[in-house]
């Protein structure tokens, strides 16, 4: 096994390239899957190589369940710095365990709470007005989904800019992006150099929503109005960050400048004598060695405790 259990723990620095220059030079429908992918795929990698780590750390402790052969020399020996590495990986895997039961709890209880209070207002369709004396819009998932918008938000846009807010809010909700930025929230979860991807995943997935908005509307000028517009007056939902918001402080600049542009390109994969095409192809090499790694270490451990355990 060797140092390829460690390798899958690294190897995400190879997508922090990607994070910064996709959102930049790809559709962002395309970079939001891509970065989703990419993080999905290191951070189970890292998790299969921690757990791989925890098997060989918890055969040492007195005690344990584990048959008496795994904590054999020729088990420790298949892995570099069994000692100090294995012990650590237990530490690591509980912090990890906890982070990502933290981060799914707030996700589902927000969603709970906020479908709670839609049982108290009246009315049909996909649009829930409530009424709240402060600015937001967001999109809720479940089933159906809904748009949540404040009395406050809609009195802050003029009337033609309340259609660019709705197609943005159903465009979350077509396009699953709660599920895209809670698997990429697990994913940083579990490794933190993977945390740079999610803050590209959300302008990506903030950019998908305004271009189908722009298409919608069929006005590019109008749906950069209405969220620069929102932006200025829109206040935070308490417990709502694991969901898109309409208008968010950050990179609205950014998705206003954007809209007054062109149509962003739909290419799946940029030019590759291009700076987003180098880091697209590091990315990927990244990802392919990681999963050979951890496939690598998972098999040769496999064969070590095999060979170790009694008959």
């Amino acid at each position: 096994m060797g140092v390829f259990v460690y390798l899958p723990l690294v190897l995400p620095l190879t997508a922090l390239p990607i994070a910064r220059l996709a959102e930049q030079h790809l559709h962002p429908r395309r970079a939001a899957r891509l970065l989703t992918t990419v993080a999905v795929i290191l951070a189970s990698c890292s998790l299969l190589c921690l757990g791989l780590l925890v098997v060989v750390g918890t055969a040492q402790l007195p005690g344990n369940p584990l048959p008496d052969g795994w904590s054999d020399d020729e088990v420790r020996e298949a892995v570099p710095h069994d000692a100090f590495a294995g012990k650590a990986s237990i530490l690591a895997l509980v912090v990890v365990t906890a982070a990502c039961g933290f981060t799914v709890h707030r996700h589902f209880r927000f969603r709970a709470r906020a479908h709670r209070a839609l049982r108290g207002l009246g009315g049909g369709g996909d649009v829930a007005v409530l009424p709240d004396a402060i600015p937001y819009a967001y999109a809720l998932p479940g089933s159906p989904g809904r748009v949540m918008v404040s009395t406050a938000m809609l009195a802050s846009l003029e009337p033609a800019e309340h259609r660019a807010l709705f197609a943005h809010e159903r465009a979350h909700l077509t396009g699953r992006h709660h599920r895209l930025l809670l698997a990429t929230r697990l994913a940083g979860c579990v490794n933190p150099l993977l945390w740079p991807l999610l803050g590209a995943l959300v302008y990506s997935t903030e950019r998908w929503a305004d271009e189908e908005a722009a298409r919608v509307t069929g006005d590019r000028r109008l749906t950069a109005r209405a969220v620069g517009k929102a932006a200025l007056v829109a206040r935070p939902v308490p417990g709502g960050a694991a969901f898109a918001a309409f208008a968010t402080a950050g990179p609205v600049p950014r998705r206003v400048a954007a809209l007054l542009g062109p149509v962003p390109p739909d290419r799946s994969w940029p030019p590759a004598l291009t700076p987003a095409g180098a880091a697209a192809l590091v990315a990927a090499a990244g990802t392919t060695v990681s999963a050979l790694s951890a496939l690598n270490a998972a098999v040769a451990l496999f064969l070590v405790l095999e060979a170790a355990t009694p008959l």
